[in-house]
């Protein structure tokens, strides 16, 4: 192998946290590709087993110029085999409970469980290709599973940052009281307990990664979005302005995104703002089980024990809200074709 290593931004934490539009921000500076949740290639993109399955780009992941392409580098007729295969090794050796095992590999404490070297190798493949169809200078990876993030640590012929997002659990929670095309829904007290045990997981990928990690919160990007994104830019190893502006707007471009949230197929100038309808939303008995599944790391992340609703307005009998988004007819999101700045909250 010839050429620098390709430079990784890991992202990882729990799941609705902001990675998607994060990633979308950066994949607006030249060089940088943001690949969406790169783990989910293998069972969304070549098997179709998910329903999230396209490409951010709008084609078929398979169909798409630049997955096809990739995937055309594998053997021929091989790409369902090695679909299955990959899948099958991401469940047995990158479930958050094999953190620890995987950051000892990295370490050199332990040798190596037998299919992981086989995982990264392909993993690996992937991102040199990227890197040679415009993200020569980064590649942003959304999956958000502390377990590869650790592993990958360990690659010599990988150059990872880790960058671990950070949400109010209650946010979250309200995000899964519903179901949506691709996410099932979740109590809030199970929500708030995978967000504790991701979290955790991503603080220990933290401590073997040293420099190579940072922590940011959802809250502070969407209040300071240009200077969040240049924080972002300097920790990946990028001299590049932040493509937002100083009023928090970003023009959003095409983008080849394996999964992730829908907001990722969003193009146009976004408003990037704060977003906290949890506040008025989610019910005071789902507010008191996710703060009680999360409790032992609120205050670690800054966010309080008791959550302030904000008052109701004079006469109106509804709540003062900064998240809620723009709509079309029965609820539908607002259309995506050019107009007023749609809003980058991210629910």
């Amino acid at each position: 192998m010839t050429g620098p290593s390709p430079r990784v931004l890991y992202i990882t934490g729990w799941m609705r946290s902001g990675s998607t539009l994060l990633g979308n921000v950066l994949n607006e500076v030249p060089g940088v590709r943001h690949v969406g949740e790169l783990f989910y290639l293998w069972r969304n993109g070549v098997l179709g087993a998910g329903t999230n399955s396209s490409c951010g780009c709008g084609s078929p992941l398979r169909a798409c110029p630049l997955w096809s392409g990739i995937l055309a580098g594998l053997p021929e007729g091989s790409a369902e085999a090695t679909a299955h295969r990959m899948a099958t090794l991401q469940q047995a050796l990158l479930r958050t409970r094999h953190t620890p095992a995987r950051l000892a590999e990295a370490r050199g404490e332990r040798p190596t469980a037998p299919g992981v070297t086989e995982l990264l190798d392909h993993s690996a493949s992937v991102y040199r290709q990227v890197a040679a169809l415009g993200g020569d200078r980064l590649i942003v990876d959304g999956s958000k599973y502390p377990a590869e993030a650790a592993a990958l640590l360990g690659r010599a012929d990988l150059d990872v940052r880790v960058l671990h997002i950070v949400r109010d659990p209650r946010a979250t929670a309200l995000s899964y009281r519903s179901a949506k095309d691709y996410i099932d829904p979740m109590s809030p007290a199970r929500s708030s307990g995978y967000w504790t045990a991701f979290n955790l997981a991503s603080e220990l990928v933290g401590r073997t990664a040293g420099e190579r990690y940072l922590r940011i919160r959802h809250e502070d990007l969407a209040r300071r979005p240009r200077e969040v994104t240049t924080q972002v830019l300097r920790f990946a190893g990028l001299d590049a302005e932040s493509p937002v502006d100083a009023e928090g707007r970003i023009p959003l471009g095409a983008n080849h995104t394996v999964t992730g949230n829908p907001d990722r197929l969003r193009r146009g100038v976004t408003q990037i703002r704060p977003d906290e309808r949890w506040r008025t939303k989610l019910p005071g008995t789902d507010i008191a089980a996710a703060t009680a599944a999360a409790a032992p790391l609120l205050s670690r992340y800054g966010y309080p024990l008791t959550a302030v609703r904000p008052l109701r307005a004079t006469g109106t009998g509804t709540s003062a809200s900064t998240g809620s988004r723009n709509a079309g007819p029965a609820g539908r999101p607002a259309s995506r074709t050019p107009g007023p700045p749609s809003r980058g909250e991210v629910s």
